[in-house]
């Protein structure tokens, strides 16, 4: 896996919100606009789960570009942090990157930001849960390999108590580096969800990647505000487990600023949110049966009856259903089992030789061979040969070599007498 293929799940900011003033000569207040482009509290149930939790007691892990410290919507939201990248800060908080520097700030704010008052600027998903800052670089920014990175804040982040982890980009390969096997196997016995962007057209991803293709995982598609796949902030791949919002999302900066921007990036971490819900609603619940809840949740699209379908998964979240839904229980993770692919694909176990089944058997000896009943063939030696033939002619040639050699020798001392005179 090269740095070069890494991509966030997002496409660029298109705006800055606009605050408005209140009239002149109004008797109340206008309506916070921040608070009021929230159309997914609304449309995805998000409000109705608040009347059962709002995500106490959870902690929620956005391993990203790092969560600033100056915007008061993460007062008292992120309880710990860390730096991978070596580029950061110790504690996490300070954006890594230049332009990609407030993404992480972004999804943080979708999952789990505190608003700036009870009905005023954004607020998350789950607003009671605690966020853990665990800052990487992309591209240039690092000179430690991506995928060591990712590796090292996942064991970091269970270590310290997540349960629910939000990775918001895609490296746009369907496999993934080997130290990942051993990190996201290490989430899951340890009862971690695991939520995935799946990636966005509109930054050249035409298919899901890992880490969303990597089995176990809740791989989130993206929908426009009718809740059509998005053509821009989605992609299609048939890992995608739900669907939720990531077309005019807003992210709160590292600097307070208050942005519209779109891409499943955004998306991700409203699933994240929601996650943090059940497990709040439901504590007694692992890892599998909330990710089940949530799938199992969610609303038909349209015209769509595959289940899960390639664009949308299982269909569109509904917040409302996860948390309070009757949903029967489950023994495994539906999106798959990392460790069989891993016994399978990197042969990490082998299957044990087959044990004998069978005794040795005692063969009865072979009888003597028959005598000869014949003459022997006329070309096989026999004794008179030998006495006849053989010996006499053996006898034979040695004395003619013999001859032969005192001949040669002869010759030569004469020739040697007559050179001498």
């Amino acid at each position: 896996m090269t740095r070069r293929t890494v991509r966030f799940a997002r496409a660029v900011v298109v705006s800055i919100l606009v605050i408005a003033t209140a009239s002149a000569g109004a008797a109340a207040p206008p309506p916070d606009p921040a608070r009021q482009a929230e159309y997914w509290l609304d449309d995805y149930g998000i409000r109705t789960a608040w009347q059962t939790t709002r995500g106490a007691g959870t902690t929620i892990a956005v391993i990203d570009t790092g969560i600033g410290r100056g915007p008061a919507e993460f007062e008292g939201a992120v309880s710990a942090g860390a730096d991978f990248s070596g580029a950061g800060s110790a504690d996490g908080r300070t954006p890594v990157g230049g332009d990609d520097g407030n993404h992480g700030s972004w999804v943080a704010s979708l999952a789990a930001s505190r608003g700036t008052g009870p009905d005023t600027g954004m607020i998350g998903v789950a607003p009671e849960a605690n966020l853990l800052s665990l800052s990487i670089g992309f591209g240039g920014v690092s000179d430690i390999p991506f995928a060591t990175q990712v590796a090292d804040a996942m064991v970091w982040a269970v270590d310290h108590g997540a349960d629910v982890i939000n990775l918001s980009f895609t490296t746009n390969l369907l496999e993934w580096d080997p130290s990942w096997d051993e990190a996201f196997t290490y989430a899951y016995e340890n009862d971690v969800v695991v939520v995935v962007a799946a990636g966005n057209r509109g930054t050249g991803t035409d298919r899901v990647g890992a880490p969303a293709t990597i089995p176990g995982v809740l791989t989130v598609g993206g929908v426009d505000r009718r809740g059509v796949a998005s053509q821009e902030a989605s992609t299609q791949g048939i890992t995608i487990g739900i669907s939720a919002p990531s077309e005019e999302l807003l992210g709160v900066s590292a600097d307070g600023r208050v942005v519209v921007w779109d891409g499943t990036s955004g998306a991700a971490p409203i699933v994240a949110g929601v996650a943090a819900l059940v497990r709040s609603a439901h504590p007694a619940l692992d890892a599998n049966n909330v990710i089940n809840r949530i799938i199992q949740t969610a609303r038909p699209v349209p015209g769509v009856t595959a289940r899960p379908d390639p664009l949308y998964g299982y269909g569109l979240l509904d917040a409302a259903a996860a948390v309070s839904a009757s949903v029967p229980a489950v023994s495994a993770n539906p999106m798959g089992d990392l460790a069989e692919w891993i016994r399978i694909y990197r042969r990490a176990e082998q299957e044990p030789a087959p044990a004998p089944t069978s005794t040795p058997v005692a063969l009865p000896e072979l009888p003597a061979a028959d005598s000869p009943s014949g003459p022997p063939p006329p070309f096989l030696p026999s004794i008179d040969t030998l006495v006849y033939g053989t010996v006499p002619l053996s006898g034979v040639t040695v004395v003619a070599i013999l001859v032969a050699l005192g001949v040669t020798a002869a010759v030569r001392r004469i020739r040697s007498a007559r050179a001498s005179r």
